[in-house]
This record gives C-alpha cells, structure tokens and sequence, in this order.
C-alpha cells in the first residue's frame, strides 16, 4: 500500500487495510487476532507517516478515535507499534481521556478509591512525560493526592488540567511520536538491529479495566515454557488490578491448580477455559507459540495484546520443531526460523538465564558455552587438577602450543589478550571447550598466582564461572543447564541436510575430534593439523632432536621415532571417517615452536639432549624469526627440510593401506600450505609422488590420493591459475589470508578491534565475519582462475570462517563445493548451509 494513500487513523476491523510496513507489528497482530474472532477491545492503527507528521507538530484528523471516548469507560490506552517487537518503543500510556466527569461515572462503579487512583496517576504520568514538568511536584499519595496533583499541575501551568480527552489524546500521541525520535531511544533501537530512520505506528485501544464488581482483574497466559521450550502454561492473573492500581481486595493466582494457592482454573473455569481456546487459535492462526495479555471485566475477557514468546535457543528449536510436526509450518519454515548461532547453545552447558550472575570482567565471546572450575595459572596446574578429578578454568595472559594439554586438563579457557581467531579461540572451538579472550579491565600477575578484575582479587583456586556464549566472567559457582541435543536438535539438522546447501566438514586435528565430528554429521575431515600431534610429550624429544640434528641423514633418524606414531594417528582417522574424506596438512609452524625459551626450560633441554647450555641457546637464537607468521614455516620448511614432508607422506599412504585393508577404501587428501608460487607445489609433489611409489612397492598394494593446496597468501589466490594445474583442490585459510590481506596480527588485533568496528572504521571483525568486499574479492579470483584452468577442481574454505553463518552464504553464492569449521560448529554450519539454500531458492522463484 502507498504510504501517500493511508488514511491518518484506520479502525483495526477484519478487512482495514492494516500493513506492518506501515502501521507497525503490534497494529497487525491485532487485526490477526480480530479475524480470528477473539474479544478484542475496539482498536485503531496510526500509520508510521501520521506519527511523523505529529513528531513536527503537524495536527492529523483523529477520525473516529473521538468514538471511543464515548464508549465503555470512555478511556484508551496508546500502545507503540514498531516494524520489529524487539525494537521497543515508548511507554504504553494507560487511562487516556479520564477528567472530572468520567471519574465521578467511575466512582459510582469501581469505587471512589479505584477513581481516585486511576485519575491522580494519570495526571501524574501526563505532567511528568506530557508536559515534562518536574517530577518531585507529582509525587502525592494519600486521601487528598489527587486534589493535589490537579491543584500543582494548575500551579505548574497556569492552566487546568486538561479535561477535553481528545485533547490529552492529541498530547500523547505527539509527546510518544517525538519520544522514538530521541537519541536515546534511537541508540536503544539501534543497538537491537533497527535502522537509525526505523519508523514507528501507534495504537490506540479502548480500555477494558480490570477493576470493579464481578470477577475482574488482569494478566497475561503463554503456553510453552519460556527456557526449555515445553508446553506448559504459564503466567499470572491478578484479581482487582488495573496497571498500577490495585482495589481492596486485589490478589494474585496461579492460572492452572497449585498447591501453593488459588488459581483461575478453580475460581472461574470458564475464563480459564477461555484462555486456552485463545491459545490453541493463536498458535494455530498466527502459526506461532504467543503470550496472550488480558482483562476480565465482570466475568467477561478481553484479549489486549499477544507477543511472540520470548525464548531461549533451546526452547526456539523445540517450538520450530513442534510446530512443523504439528503440520502449522512447513519444516524448510522451522529451518528458517532458528537462528544457526542459536545452535551453539545446545551444544555446551550454559548458564541459566533465570540465576542471578555476578560479573567481574567481560571479554571476547570466543568459544560457546558455559563452565565454573577453580582458577588455575599454568597448563601444569591445569594438569593436576584433572588428575585430582577437580574443575579448573585456564587463565593465561594468552596461550602458546604448549599450553595445548593444559587447555585439554580444563573446563574452560580465559585470556588477558587475544581476538576471535587467536590461538586460544581457535583451539577452544575445536575442543569444544568454553573461552572468553580478550577479556577487558583484568591483570593477571603469573607469579603471585592473582587475577584482578576491578577491585576484586582472585586467588588460584578461587571459584568463577565463565560464560563463553556472552564473554561474561561471574564470580564463583552459578547454576549452569545441560546441553540439549535431543529429538528435536536432530530433527531440525536432518530437515536442514535436506534443504540441500553447500557440504560441511570439520576440522580434526585428533580420533576425538573426529568421532565429534562424526557425532555431528560431518561429511569428512577439510583440514587436520599434524602440527599439534608433534606436541605430544612423548614426540617432543624426537622432534627437538630432528631441529638440532645438522644432516639430512639424522634428521631423518629423529623422524623415524615420530613415523610410527604418525602412522598410528592417520589410521585412527581414516577408520573414524569410514571412508568419508580426509584432508591433512602437511607440516606448517616455523621451528622454534618447538623449542624453551626461558632459562628453565633451555636449562631441562639441555640436560636432556646431553648438549652444553651455550649450544642449545645459540640453536634456539638462530632458528628465532623477526615476523615468524611470514617466515620459515608452511611449504617453505617443506622445501628446505624435506625429511619431514616425506615422513608425513610416508605416514599418510602406510596408514592409507592399513585401514583400507581393515574397513572402506580410503583416498586421502594432501594438502600444502603457505603456497605463493607454483614451483613449490611442483617440488613437493614430485617428492610426495616418490614416496608413494616407495610405499607402493613396499605394501605390494595401489592406492589413489588427492594432493593440493591451502591458499592462505594473496599471491596463490591471484596465481591461482598456475597452481591449479598441479592440485585436485585448493582450500582458502582465511585466517592467514584475512591477517595478510589487512596486515592485521589475529592475535593482537583484538587491542582495537572494537575501537574500529565501533566508528565504521570496519563493519565487523575481519577474523569473524569472511570480509566479503577484500578477502572476498580475492576467493573469487582465485576460484575463477582455478577452475578456467582446471574445471572440475574443488574448492572449499577451510579457515574459522568455515563455520561462520555469513559466511557460509558467501562460499555458498559462489558455487564452492565445502566448508570447513571446527567440529563443535559443524551443526552451525550445516543449518546455515540450509539457510544459503533456502534463501536462494526463494531468490530464484522471485526471479
């Protein structure tokens, strides 16, 4: 409908011309529950355009709005009406057109007292947000606080209190119209997604007062439990009651029969019974679980309002579920109604959104979840609370390799510094382990064994709670729910696979994370990490004494202690994956990561590796980078140490025979990193080619594998082209990619991140959110030019943005073949892969 056609005022009748473009979701969802023939008061929708022309002053022709001061009561309420229910709006304004004349009627039936109380708060809340006099003027209580009221509000102004009630209508209107336009308000708003310019609707309703004889009162009904999404009817009725104002005998009672006390299913069956007729016709008509506000009158209810039910993830997943079970929405609709993040909050505890929470400190919501332990400063401690069987939650300035089995040993993970992508983020996800990085206004002091945060000190071993999911931290134990992967989490994801979409894998680096990803229903492995299996104390020896060796022949001496082992661990993946695909990495942190670099731990190695002192520190020295991100590391070492890239080929197609030989045919993909130029994936290739021949004739056995290339530099995604003539696929890193396409560090951007972010300086967080117009730009030319080459390559990301839902839409538009995310993503990622199919199916129909 044309705005420049809507009438100022349109009565809220079956067939009004009512629009939520323009008359807001409130003015809507009445004439929906008007067309279901429900005991709506008489109700009237201001369109946005009217409400701004009031906002300047502009006077609107109220049309048959005057009726209602001549019905009933003869008062109205005025509601706001916004495009959005979580964009709010002012007040509501209760008791609209109450003077001399209407309190004496109302005297005569609700009493004198009931009067008295409605007229002096409306003339209170009229002076203080209407006329925007000072408040301690209109603070009155007692007999003689309405006599009061009018008599300051005559002082005030010079001027009687209004007794026209079109005119205090008139005022209100124009005081709420100009109130959504503050900003405040506008920052409010904004802050809940809505456009700075988002327009607002009024409705105006025709009282029904929950006081006087008879069984009246208010309240409000919902039929599904808020938190956990099962049915159950909720809520409260309040005999005698009337917004502020209570009568004489008011008293609040359960709805349903409760030992507790009364109830309106024993006192008044018939409201009550009412009730859930409305319930069970909302559900069904507005195809949604509402929250029913009402007003008895004599016995009679009025239905005022229905809201959506505010819900937790886990309850929005149960409802979506049952309502398309129950043949109300199609299921690609229940697909489309859960928020894919929300998922997040089934997979880990979480806190309970009804406990009162104590927060000391906030940081960055890295990793999802919940977990309360007691505070430990190093990955040793960590270690030896879990042989305690005791709860602990790492807390580290920020975390390196090593502290990798700490992190393993605890509940949940918190950092002084750090960003969504730093080595603590990006390991927590992929354990599944709650993690706030990053976290503002704390100091850690590792020798005094103290974490400050504000003006409270925690000790190691105190108790806190982190909250992974909001990046709050709270003091001491808080009541924490389970996870939820029910009937329902499964139902939802199996009706997402079916929507269709772009595949999803996981990124396992380990057997347990791969049997999660398999829990998950990954469709196989698109990155795993040798890296972190070299950590293992019993494969650090062998790998420090691989760096110190000086030959060839040595090196690889060191490296046949770690084969085995290696072997051992690609075999445990490729029985997990049964057959599914799995792309491992070769190789790709630079050396010294390997290595001590304080005294203590140079001193220990040296003791081990039966080495002077001096040696070890100059070897340490030597192998240190200036900008180790950009060093010797990825195919780089690869080409200069290639005994290490041989045993690891060698490793994978030993493994490969074993477990095909066991269980399903397995082709395993060999995927290189850092590449930048061609030449190197023709080196590496010609090696790995040789290795597995060596292991052909060895085994007596065939076998195919896949080798490619992780694209993580500017330069492979513009080469791409050339490098693809070489490769089966070519897998976007976008971390390393989104570090050099910005120059930003991962893991120290997150000091002004949100500095940026918060003055446009960036939309969101390049290491959160895939930069669709940079990074983007770049995936795009190197898809193209990959596949001009070779056509039938795939292609995939397989960096944190794998599991990012805008992501994923992104990878999905452009015709990529996979996503990659950690294994506790997986379900995210899968129901935003829907949500990209859905979305373009629509697009395509419309088209």
């Amino acid at each position: 409908m044309d705005p420049r056609n809507l009438p100022d005022v349109t009565e809220i009748t079956p067939s009004a011309g009512v629009e939520r473009a323009c008359h807001g979701w409130r003015a809507k969802c009445l004439q929906r529950l008007v067309r279901m023939h429900l005991p709506v008061p008489r109700s009237f929708a201001i369109p946005s355009e009217s409400v701004q022309s009031i906002a300047t002053g502009k006077r609107v022709d109220l049309g048959a709005l005057s009726e209602l001061f001549a019905e009933g009561d003869g008062l109205v309420s005025v509601r706001p009406s916004a495009l959005m229910p979580e964009w709010g709006g002012p007040g509501t304004i209760l008791n609209v057109g109450i003077n001399d004349q209407t309190h004496d009627r109302l005297a005569r039936r609700i009493g004198k007292e009931n009067a008295d109380t409605l007229y002096r708060r409306f003339v209170q809340g009229y002076a203080i947000h209407i006329a925007r006099l000072d408040p301690d003027m209109f603070a009155q209580e007692g007999e003689d606080a309405l006599a009061e009221a009018l008599r300051s509000y005559r002082e005030e102004t010079d001027e009687d209190f209004p007794q026209d009630p079109a005119t205090q209508l008139a005022e209100v209107l124009r005081s709420m119209a100009r109130a959504w336009d503050g900003p405040t308000a506008r920052l409010l708003r904004q802050a809940k997604g809505a456009p700075p310019d988002a327009p607002l609707g009024l409705v105006v309703q025709q009282m029904a007062l929950g006081l006087g004889p008879g069984l009246c009162g208010s309240g409000s009904i919902q039929f599904v439990d808020s938190v956990t999404g099962t049915p159950r009817i909720t809520g409260r009725f309040r005999r005698q009651h009337h917004g502020g104002t209570q009568g004489a005998d008011a008293q609040t009672q359960f709805l349903t029969r409760d030992e507790r006390g009364p109830s309106l299913e024993d006192t008044a069956p018939e409201v009550f019974a009412d009730l859930i007729r409305f319930g069970v016709a909302a559900r069904e008509r507005l195809r949604e679980e509402m929250q029913i506000e009402f007003v008895v009158v004599d016995g009679r209810v009025s239905v005022i309002d229905a809201t959506r039910v505010q819900r937790s993830s886990r309850a929005g997943i149960r409802i979506a579920v049952a309502l398309a079970r129950d043949g109300i929405i199609p299921e690609s609709e229940a697909v489309m109604r859960v928020e894919p993040r929300a998922l997040a909050d089934l997979l880990h505890q979480q806190v309970d959104p009804r406990a009162p929470r104590e927060v000391i400190a906030r940081g960055i919501n890295a990793s999802p979840g919940a977990a309360t332990g007691r505070i430990v400063f190093t990955a040793a401690a960590a270690q030896a609370a879990a042989a305690r069987d005791e709860a602990c939650i790492l807390v580290r300035r920020e975390t390196v390799p090593e502290d990798v089995r700490g992190m393993h040993a605890s509940v949940g993970v918190l950092t002084e510094r750090g960003g969504t992508t730093s080595h603590a983020a990006v390991i927590a996800r992929g354990m599944g382990l709650p993690c706030i990085v990053g976290a503002t206004g704390i100091s850690i002091d590792a020798r005094q064994r103290t974490l400050r945060a504000g003006a409270t000190t925690l000790l190691e071993g105190d108790e806190i709670t982190i909250d992974g999911s909001t990046g709050e931290v709270l003091a001491g134990r808080v009541p924490l729910l389970e996870p939820a992967l029910d009937d329902n989490f499964t139902q939802l994801l199996d009706w997402a696979d079916a929507a269709g979409g772009i595949s999803v894998r996981a990124n396992a680096d380990t057997p347990e994370d791969a049997r999660t990803a398999r829990r998950f229903n990954a469709q196989g492995i698109g990155l795993c990490r040798t890296e972190h299996m070299f950590f293992d104390a019993d494969r650090l020896p062998a790998m420090r004494e691989m760096i110190f060796a000086d030959k060839p022949e040595d090196r690889r001496l060191a490296l046949d202690r770690i084969l085995p082992m290696q072997r051992q661990d690609f075999t445990a993946l490729f029985e997990i994956m049964a057959g599914l695909p799995v792309t491992i990495r070769l190789f790709d942190p630079p050396l010294h990561e390997f290595l001590p670099h304080d005294r203590e731990g140079l001193r220990e190695l040296a003791d081990s590796m039966d080495l002077p002192l001096s040696d070890v520190t100059r070897r340490v020295e030597a192998l240190s980078e200036f900008n180790p991100m950009l060093g010797m590391r990825g195919v780089r070492l690869g080409i200069t140490v290639p005994e290490i890239y041989d045993m690891q080929a060698r490793a994978i197609f030993e493994a490969t025979v074993d477990a095909s030989r066991k269980g399903d045919p397995v082709v395993p993909e060999i995927m290189i990193p850092l590449v930048s130029a061609m030449r190197e994936v023709e080196l590496v290739k010609n090696r790995i080619d040789a290795v597995a021949a060596e292991v052909r004739n060895d085994r007596r056995t065939d076998f195919a594998y896949r080798l490619g290339v992780m694209v993580e530099t500017p330069r492979a995604c513009l080469r791409a082209g050339d490098i693809a003539a070489h490769s089966a696929f070519l897998s976007f890193g976008t971390n390393d990619l989104t570090q050099m396409t910005y120059g930003l560090s991962r893991d120290d951007a997150g000091r002004f991140m949100g500095t940026y972010v918060g003055q446009g300086v960036y939309a969101e967080d390049p290491f959160h959110c895939l930069d669709q117009d940079g990074v983007g730009e770049l995936l795009l030319t190197g898809a193209q030019r990959a596949r001009a080459q070779h056509p039938g390559i795939t292609i995939s990301v397989c960096g944190e943005h794998g599991g990012n839902p805008e992501s994923i839409g992104f990878c999905h538009d452009a015709g990529f073949d996979y996503v990659s995310c950690s294994p506790f993503r997986v379900p995210v990622a899968r129901l935003a892969a829907a949500h990209a199919a859905l979305r373009a199916g629509r697009r395509d129909t419309v088209s």
